[in-house]
Order: C-alpha cells, then sequence, then structure tokens
C-alpha cells in the first residue's frame, strides 16, 4: 500500500462516506486494532453474542494484523469481509472501529494513525489487542474465554445452587 499522501488517496478520504472510498482507501481505513479478529460466541437461545479473548489463527498477536490478510478465506473460509453495507450494522465491531464510526458519520478519533500519523498510537491508546489474546490455535473451548462486560451492576450471583445461575 501506498504512503497516505500519495496520488493513490484524496485529500482527507476518511471523512468521505464509506460508499465513496476507493478500494485502497477503504484498505487503509482500518485502525489495525484485531478486535475484529476474536472469536465471539452465540448463544443457541437468544441469540445473543458473547466476546471473547481468543484470535483468529492468522492473527499476529504481537501486530495484530492478519498474517495472510490477501488469501485469508482460503484459510478461514468464514472469515468476515467488511463493507459499505454492512459496517454500519455489525454490532460486534468495536465502538472504536473506524468502519464503524464512519458508517455512523462520526470522525476518527484523535489515535487514529490517520490522524495523528502514528501506527503505534492504537496500541498505546490500549485499544488493540496486542498483549491481550491468545490464538485459537492454543485456547481450548471458547466458552473458557468469554470476556464480559465491565460494571456487571445489577447482577448478583446465587448463594446457592447454580453459581452460573444470574437474577
Amino acid at each position: 500500500m501506498g504512503e497516505i499522501g500519495s496520488s493513490e488517496f484524496r485529500a482527507q478520504f476518511w471523512e468521505r462516506p464509506l460508499e465513496t472510498l476507493n478500494k485502497r482507501e477503504w484498505e487503509a481505513l482500518c485502525d489495525g486494532c484485531g478486535q475484529c479478529c476474536l472469536h465471539k460466541v452465540e448463544d443457541a437461545d437468544t441469540g445473543e453474542v458473547y466476546h471473547t479473548n481468543v484470535a483468529c489463527k492468522l492473527l499476529d498477536l504481537k501486530t495484530a494484523r492478519c498474517s495472510s490478510y490477501a488469501d485469508r478465506r482460503r484459510f478461514v473460509p468464514d472469515c468476515m469481509r467488511l463493507t459499505a453495507r454492512n459496517s454500519g450494522s455489525l454490532d460486534w465491531l468495536p465502538q472504536t472501529c473506524a468502519y464503524r464510526l464512519r458508517a455512523a458519520g462520526e470522525p476518527l478519533p484523535g489515535w487514529h494513525y490517520l490522524i495523528s500519523g502514528d501506527r503505534d498510537a492504537v496500541h498505546r491508546a490500549g485499544v488493540s489487542i496486542v498483549d491481550r489474546v491468545v490464538s485459537e490455535t492454543v485456547a481450548g473451548p471458547l466458552e473458557q474465554h468469554i470476556i464480559w462486560p465491565d460494571g456487571m451492576e445489577g447482577y448478583e450471583i446465587e448463594s446457592e445452587g447454580d453459581p452460573w445461575d444470574v437474577d
């Protein structure tokens, strides 16, 4: 990929509507957090989706980048392809995701490399998966890696019976 200031990128393309971006601009919008490459677990009864700290086998855990991006669908057939059409409706994308933000007409955060000029700012901001996840190749059952949301106010664990039965 060329430099952001090169002629293959329009000035401040990240402020444009997603559907107007060319392929290079679309790819450059990614902040490199790696969160979209974490496995999710869906409750078969409720349809609720839970996040895990388990990364796709192709995700480089040191850089938060796919180790085989161009061929990822060959190795991971169910790898989700983000598009201008679906990026605003994928609730499992992190709230900081540039695609999700831009689909909602929101600006990019200050740490985003297109704003800050620093590709490592995403890691320093604590938004990336670096040093926070394990690979699916060593994780074991995904259910054991569910990340529960912060602030579980209103939930109490029963003192008797099943410890996972909550009010």
